[in-house]
């Protein structure tokens, strides 16, 4: 263990900071099996917009890779697009 006051306290911010991660990065993989899950295309269309600010605020904050944000939207908005 760290003696450091300072380096015990980045191990509490560290641990607040992966907690806060975790939580975000599965909420949006919850909301993607949402969104693939829709019938319909109003849905769909409706939970496009948040699903994309939510990888977007993922790939910001280093969560996950840019591109792999980049390429979820772009599946995503394909998917969308295809739902009659």
């Amino acid at each position: 263990m760290a003696n450091h006051k300072s380096s015990l306290k980045r191990i509490r911010a560290n641990a607040t900071k992966r907690l806060r991660n975790r939580y975000q990065a599965k909420t949006t993989r919850t909301f993607i099996k949402r969104l693939r899950a829709a019938e319909d295309k109003k849905t769909a269309s409706d939970l496009l917009p948040k699903v994309i600010s939510m990888l977007d605020r993922l790939a910001k904050k280093n969560v996950i890779h840019k591109n792999k944000a980049a390429n979820n939207k772009s599946k995503l908005t394909k998917f969308v697009n295809g739902l009659s």
